[in-house]
C-alpha cells in the first residue's frame, strides 16, 4: 500500500509504501515512491497510539458521578461511589463493557491497551473456582474487538500505608502474594499473538515492602524485562500519608528501592518535585499520563515540560474511562501547562517545532515501551498497527502536511479517523468497529441490567 501521507520518526512524509509482513509487522516502509500504476491511498497514516492505563469496567460509569453530594468531592469521594458500582459486577458485564470500550478505543485511534486489572474475587469476595476467570473475560473481549493488549493484574493487600487491614469494599481486589505469582505465570503460559502479560502493584498504600520486594525479586527471576505498572504520587492526601510512614514521598520511597527501570511505568506521578522528575529520568521510567481522569478527579498537574527536558518518556491512558480519545489527552496536557506557565506550545522545542506532532511521537513511542512494544513508530519491524486520518474532506482544507498533526490535536476535525490497523488486519472500517452493532446492543443490555431499566 502506498499512502499519500505518513508520520515517520522523521516527520511527515509523502508517498509512503507500507508493506505488511504475514505476521502482523511492518516488513517494509519507504518514502517518496514513485507510484507504478499503483494507486495513492489518500489520507495521513499514522502509528496507533498505545493506551497504556485501562480500568475497562469504569466506562459503565463514566459521567454519573458528577453530582455534589456527600461524598467528598476528590478522589476519594469517587472512589466511594466507585466501589458501589463494583459491587454490582459479574463476569458478563465486565466482558460487554470491555469489548464495547475496546471497541471505542479503537474507534478514537487507540490500537493497544494496558489493563490495570484488580477485580480478581467475586462481588461478595470469595474466590471464583478460577482465579484467572476476570482476567480471562477481559482477554477474550480483547481478542474479539482485535486490539492488542497487555494484561496487568495487580496486587493490591492493604487498605493504606502501614498495612492497614482492607476495608469491605475492597474485597473483590485482595490477594495474597503467592496467589497473585501463580495468576501472572497462567495467564503469561497462555500469552501469543496481540496478547501479553505484565505485572500491576497497585500502589504503595496497597502493596507494602515485603510484598514489594518479593515481586521484585521475582521478575528479577523468571522475567526481569516483564513490564510493570503502578498508581503513584496521584493525590497530594497520598503523599502526606507515605511521610507520615515513611518520611519520605511516594516516587522518592519507589525510587530507593533499586527496584525501577525502564520496564516500570509509574501512572499518574503527578505530585513530583524536580528531583523526583530528575530520578524518574534517570531510570528509564516512563510516566504515565492520564489528563481527562486527572482533571476529573482534580488530581493537580504533572510538570510534563520539565520532565521532557531532562529527557523522559511518558505516554497516555484513558484511565476511568471519562474519555476515550487520545486527541483529548494530549490536548489537555498541553493546555493545563499553558495555563500553568502562561504561554503556549509549551512541549514543543526548537529540535521539534510542531506541537501536536511531537506530543504524539512522544507519546506513543513511550506507550509502546511501556506496553513492551520496544520503540513504536512505522519502522520495519514494528507492528503493523496504524490509523489512517482523512485530511482529504473538507474540513481540513489549507492545512499543510507539516501541520496536519498539529492540526489533528489542537483543532479536532468531526470523523477524522477513517479506517484502523492492527497486527496486520483492519479493525475499523469508515470509522467504525467492524462489531459495533453487536457490540453496542450487548453494552445497551449490560447497563440496562445493571441499572434495572
Amino acid at each position: 500500500m502506498i499512502f499519500a501521507h505518513a508520520l515517520l520518526p522523521a516527520g511527515i512524509a509523502r508517498n509512503v509504501a507500507l508493506e505488511v509482513a504475514a505476521d502482523g509487522t511492518l516488513a517494509r516502509v519507504a518514502n517518496d515512491v514513485t507510484p507504478a500504476g499503483e494507486p495513492v491511498v489518500p489520507g495521513l497514516v499514522v502509528p496507533g497510539m498505545p493506551n497504556l492505563h485501562s480500568h475497562a469496567f469504569q466506562r459503565a460509569m463514566a459521567g454519573t458521578a458528577e453530582t455534589l453530594g456527600k461524598a467528598e468531592s476528590s478522589f476519594w469521594g469517587w472512589r466511594q461511589i466507585m466501589y458501589g458500582f463494583v459491587d454490582r459486577l459479574e463476569l458478563e458485564d465486565v466482558a460487554a463493557i470491555a469489548a464495547w470500550v475496546y471497541a471505542e478505543m479503537l474507534e478514537s485511534g487507540y490500537t493497544a491497551v494496558a489493563e490495570f486489572h484488580y477485580l480478581h474475587r467475586r462481588p461478595n469476595g470469595s474466590a471464583y473456582a478460577d482465579p484467572a476467570a476476570m482476567a480471562t473475560v477481559l482477554r477474550q473481549a480483547a481478542a474479539e474487538v482485535g486490539i492488542r493488549q497487555l494484561m496487568l493484574p495487580s496486587l493490591y493487600q492493604h487498605a493504606d500505608f502501614g498495612g492497614a487491614s482492607p476495608l469491605p469494599a475492597q474485597r473483590r481486589f485482595v490477594q495474597s502474594t503467592a496467589a497473585f505469582l501463580r495468576l501472572f505465570d497462567s495467564l503469561r503460559a497462555t500469552d501469543g499473538g496481540l496478547l501479553r502479560t505484565g505485572i500491576a502493584l497497585h500502589s504503595l498504600r496497597a502493596v507494602g515492602p515485603e510484598a514489594l520486594r518479593e515481586i521484585g525479586a521475582y521478575r528479577a527471576r523468571v522475567a526481569p524485562e516483564v513490564p510493570v505498572h503502578i498508581h503513584v504520587a496521584e493525590q497530594r492526601r497520598e503523599v502526606e500519608d507515605c511521610l507520615a510512614w515513611s518520611g519520605r514521598r511516594p516516587i522518592a520511597y519507589l525510587l530507593e528501592t533499586g527496584l525501577v527501570d525502564r520496564h516500570w511505568c509509574l501512572v499518574h506521578a503527578t505530585h513530583s518535585t524536580p528531583e523526583e522528575l530528575a530520578g524518574m529520568a534517570r531510570a528509564g521510567a516512563v510516566v504515565g499520563l492520564c489528563p481527562s481522569t486527572e482533571c476529573n478527579l482534580g488530581d493537580g498537574l504533572f510538570a510534563l515540560d520539565e520532565f521532557l527536558q531532562l529527557g523522559g518518556e511518558f505516554g497516555i491512558g484513558s484511565d476511568s474511562q471519562v474519555c476515550i480519545d487520545p486527541r483529548d489527552e494530549l490536548r489537555t496536557a498541553e493546555y493545563l501547562l499553558r495555563i500553568a506557565r502562561e504561554r503556549r506550545t509549551v512541549t514543543a522545542s526548537v529540535a521539534a517545532p510542531h506541537c501536536g506532532e511531537h506530543l504524539y511521537a512522544r507519546a506513543q513511542g513511550g506507550g509502546a515501551r511501556a506496553l513492551g512494544q520496544g520503540s513504536g513508530g512505522l519502522i520495519a519491524g514494528a507492528p503493523a498497527d496504524l490509523l489512517v486520518i482523512d485530511v482529504d474532506r473538507p474540513e481540513w482544507a489549507g492545512v499543510p502536511p507539516a501541520a496536519l498533526l498539529d492540526a489533528y490535536l489542537f483543532a479536532p476535525r468531526p470523523g477524522a479517523i477513517r479506517d484502523v490497523m492492527v497486527g496486520g488486519r483492519w479493525v475499523v472500517r469508515n470509522g467504525e468497529h467492524v462489531h459495533r452493532g453487536r457490540l453496542g446492543a450487548a453494552y445497551r443490555a449490560c447497563l440496562a441490567r445493571l441499572r434495572g431499566t
